[in-house]
């Protein structure tokens, strides 16, 4: 080795060091980055999610009667206010567990983690990722509410919410998303087609079930008596609410944006979200038109939302025409469940049995056709788990309630209207007689 090779290797060797530091400096800078765009995702995600309580407050407050709105409008902001609450003491540490109860060194209690404290070495904040999941536990809550309306008393309702939310969504959802059975299993729901659609239907079937249908629904020869809404054109805002809000629903599921594969993903699921909800809201409006001979805009609504529900257990993996197609099936389910649940004299006012619990299994039932390693077997058994478990156990709730404080509000109180009944105030008091 010659004396210029030699002077070389020593100024190469002299370098490694600073070329480390720089390449550490790089590889700390890209976990900051990463760090930064996921925890993001989490954030806009769950405002986006977020912003679908003003969705169904707006939907369900245009598809009852104007003497029920106000009571629906307080129900929907109660709903969301305790759901914050009570995931936060009970069902994210139930559905995450771990080791997020400690003891408390003040009380000398169990209680629930401070998430500020922690900076999860996953790539996100704690705080986003609890933030997040917080919004899916209290729109399940939301399904519950539109099936019962205009006959349930507010107080039994609230308190229904306080177990669903702390309890029974938790449990049901920690079965795949929290390492649980089902995850073992392979069972595959991206964003909760089954665990938060479902579950929220599964809780307003036993609901609606225990409380009977509002009176006069059903004449004697079994005719459905229509009972209109009060507001179209509110309902069709909070359907538009929430599919922007959807977006945030099963893009932040991703639960990363760090990457391109990841951003590219959240894309697609986004474009995918969009196309199952205009095919259900255009199978609904066709097929309408052929039964009916006339377009029922409330069909067409629960029909863009059944095409979201739809496509939310599995919206990355399908193409373009496979979320078209899923999102349509959904659409048709809704047409034709409503009147059927009709017939067994289910009375569910905003149709949210159909649109969330059909569709749901539907949605949950397909994702075997693009996404790889899963069942048609194993799907069925995680929908059944789930589907059970919440039925049974909200049944029971609500039975408990029925017997000891009462759901249903007295015949004079249900012909006069909740809003006077339950809160002494109106949505449109200048309507009023009198």
């Amino acid at each position: 080795m010659n004396k210029l090779q030699l002077i070389a290797l020593a100024a190469t060797l002299a370098m490694l060091p600073t070329l480390g530091a720089a390449q550490d400096a790089e590889f700390a800078k890209l976990a900051d980055t990463t760090f930064i765009f996921n925890t993001l995702l989490f954030l806009i995600g769950g405002f986006l999610v977020f912003w679908m309580a003003a969705g169904f407050a707006m939907l369900e407050a245009g598809l009852v009667r104007s003497k029920n709105v106000t009571t629906q409008l307080t129900k929907n902001i109660g709903l969301f206010a305790i759901a914050a609450i009570m995931y936060w003491l009970i069902g994210y540490n139930i559905m995450y567990p771990g080791d997020n109860w400690i003891i408390q060194d003040v009380f000398g209690a169990i209680g629930p983690k401070d998430i500020k404290t922690e900076i999860d070495a996953g790539g996100y904040s704690n705080a986003s990722d609890f933030f997040f999941q917080l919004m899916f536990c209290a729109t399940t809550a939301s399904i519950v509410s539109g099936t019962l309306a205009e006959r349930i008393k507010l107080w039994p309702f609230l308190i229904f919410v306080v177990v669903l939310t702390g309890v029974i969504y938790p449990v049901g959802a920690s079965w795949q998303w929290g390492a649980g059975f089902l995850a073992d299993m392979g069972f595959s729901d991206f964003a909760g087609s089954t665990l938060v659609h479902a579950a929220g239907g599964f809780a307003a079937l036993a609901g609606a079930i225990v409380l009977g249908p509002r009176l006069g629904k059903y004449n004697k020869d079994g005719r459905v008596i229509p009972m209109p809404g009060s507001n179209l054109a509110l309902a069709t805002l909070g359907t538009f609410i929430l599919w922007l809000g959807w977006f945030g629903f099963n893009g932040a599921s991703q639960l990363a944006m760090g990457t391109i594969s990841d951003a590219d993903a959240v894309a697609q699921i986004f474009a995918n979200t969009n196309m199952a909800a205009a095919a259900g809201a255009v199978a609904a409006l066709g097929l309408t038109q052929v039964l009916y001979k006339k377009v029922d805009l409330t069909m067409v609504l629960n029909g863009a939302l059944a095409g979201l529900v739809s496509i939310t257990a599995g919206p990355l993996d399908p193409t373009l025409f496979g979320a078209l197609w899923i999102g349509a099936v959904g659409g048709v389910i809704v047409v034709f469940a409503v009147p059927f649940l009709d017939k067994l004299k289910i009375d569910d006012v905003v149709g949210a049995i159909p649109v969330h619990l059909l569709a749901g299994f539907w949605g949950t039932l397909v994702v075997p056709v693009y996404t790889d390693g899963t069942s048609f077997v194993t799907q069925i058994i995680g929908f059944g788990a789930v589907g059970g478990f919440v039925f049974i156990v909200s049944f029971v709730v609500w039975m408990f309630l029925k017997n000891t404080t009462g759901i249903r509000v007295s015949e004079e109180a249900e012909i006069n209207g909740l809003d006077m009944s339950e809160l002494g105030m109106e949505a449109y008091p200048e309507f009023s007689k009198g």
